[in-house]
């Protein structure tokens, strides 16, 4: 949940200091469908339907932080109407959007989106780069250019990625499981900022 942290800093904040590149290792950025590593078992399958009934309640939202960003595919009205977070993160509330929150993130000079092939986590792993689910469905996940977030741009994503702006790195492991060599590949050649001639 950091990164989603990270680009709130980046799309709310209008006095603070200027983010030039935003490196995200498997941010739940579209989102994420369920608990993670729960499996499919009798217990699993009963904790999945207590979440999927209740994690909009102002209970919930107001009392556990991952409830914030857990998007079910199929309950989009309620997440638009009950999840806190998110859907302002992502701009995705019809006639709230806040064109502030476009610019903001638009004006990045690279925003590195980096995903775990594993990932266990993250449901569905795609989340990492934008990539989700369909609404009303679980089937198939979508990449990021077939979103309505990207498509109809609500944060800023396909101008960034029109002007070649974005990279979509994948890499091997589980969630989080970074080996150094992809750190130093990845990761370290955004973090040095070269001087202006």
């Amino acid at each position: 949940q950091g990164n989603l942290i990270g680009r709130a800093v980046v799309e709310y904040c209008d006095d603070g200091p200027p983010v030039k590149n935003f490196i995200s290792l498997a941010g739940p950025h579209a989102g994420t469908a369920s608990a993670p590593h729960c499996g499919s078992g009798f217990f699993c399958v009963i904790v999945d339907a207590l979440i999927k009934s209740e994690i909009y309640s102002d209970y919930v939202q107001a009392h556990l932080a991952p409830s914030g960003y857990i998007k079910i595919p199929t309950d989009i009205d309620d997440y638009l109407k009950g999840c806190r977070f998110l859907p302002k993160l992502n701009n995705e509330i019809p006639g709230e959007r806040n064109a502030a929150y476009k610019e903001r993130f638009s004006s990045l000079k690279n925003l590195v989106l980096i995903m775990f092939e594993n990932d266990t986590v993250l449901i569905p792993r795609e989340t990492s780069w934008f990539g989700y689910y369909p609404d009303g469905a679980f089937d198939p996940v979508l990449p990021p250019q077939q979103t309505k977030l990207y498509q109809e741009d609500w944060i800023g994503l396909k101008a960034l990625d029109d002007a070649g702006r974005v990279k979509f790195v994948s890499v091997a492991g589980d969630h989080l499981g970074i080996s150094n060599s992809d750190m130093r590949k990845h990761i370290l050649p955004y973090l040095k900022d070269k001087p202006s001639a």
